[in-house]
């Protein structure tokens, strides 16, 4: 698993892909591959990354069928990943990214599973923001089998935050709408009923999946809910834009 972990985080460094995990480890598991999740981010702690939140990935009912599944699948964030709005993009550090738009909850308690329900999950919500992920396989093609990307941390690379936090109370989370362009075109639409009926049914899941490992939400972690819509090649020059409803814009690259 530490060996696994560390030929991911050298392509990450390298910016070099490498082939699937599984073409050479066919027995794989889904149970294994978070444990090489875990193995990286143990190293990248120890080099001194802090773990803030997690991402969640497959939240759409389609994409989960697709590989056979019935749960997202999570993966972790820490501080490094977090670009801030005003930055270029380190394109320098990336191998073949992609945007895609995001509800963002920041958790204003503690969230431990099993047994956690939206409603239960929503109360332990501080803030509503939106966001863009960059995501960024380290396998060839951007091509993987489901537990090639857990032990990938589901893609992570980095997410930017839009200024705009707002009560949970304020903001509808199932029927905010985005707008998701590139140089300015639209490219897709998409509303918080697009992520497992609503981020906070994503974020219960979420805290049930981590429970089953024997880990939690603390208070003040960043979660991002999962991809709204399809996500799109990131290339300087043309920036990706996310046009919330209620939370406001958040924009990634274009240098």
């Amino acid at each position: 698993m530490r060996a696994a972990a560390r030929t991911l985080l050298d392509a990450e460094r390298r910016r070099t892909a490498v082939p699937q995990l599984t073409e050479d480890w066919s027995d794989l598991d889904l149970a294994t591959a978070y444990a090489v999740q875990d193995a990286a981010l143990e190293d990248r702690t120890a080099a001194g990354a802090r773990l803030v939140g997690v991402k969640l990935g497959l939240t759409s009912a389609a994409k989960q069928r697709s590989v056979g599944i019935d749960a997202p699948i999570t993966a972790w964030l820490t501080d490094t990943m977090l670009l801030p709005a005003d930055r270029p993009v380190p394109f320098d550090r990336l191998i073949q990214p992609r945007a895609e738009p995001e509800l963002v909850l920041i958790l204003g308690e503690p969230l431990a599973g099993p047994g956690v329900t939206a409603a239960g999950a929503l109360a332990a919500v501080r803030g509503v923001r939106a966001g863009i992920e960059v995501i960024d396989s380290r396998y060839a093609g951007f091509r993987f089998s489901l537990p090639d990307v857990v032990a990938d941390n589901a893609s992570a690379a980095f997410f930017v935050l839009g200024e705009r936090e707002l009560r949970p109370e304020e903001v509808d989370l199932v029927t905010e709408h985005c707008r998701f362009e590139v140089d300015g075109e639209l490219v897709a639409t998409a509303t918080g009923a697009d992520v497992l009926g609503s981020p906070a049914e994503a974020l219960a899941r979420a805290a049930n999946e981590l429970a089953t490992r024997g880990r939690y939400l603390e208070a003040g972690s960043t979660v991002l809910t999962g991809g709204m819509t399809t996500a799109v090649p990131l290339v300087p020059g043309r920036p990706v834009t996310a046009r919330f409803g209620r939370l406001g814009t958040v924009t990634v690259g274009g240098a």
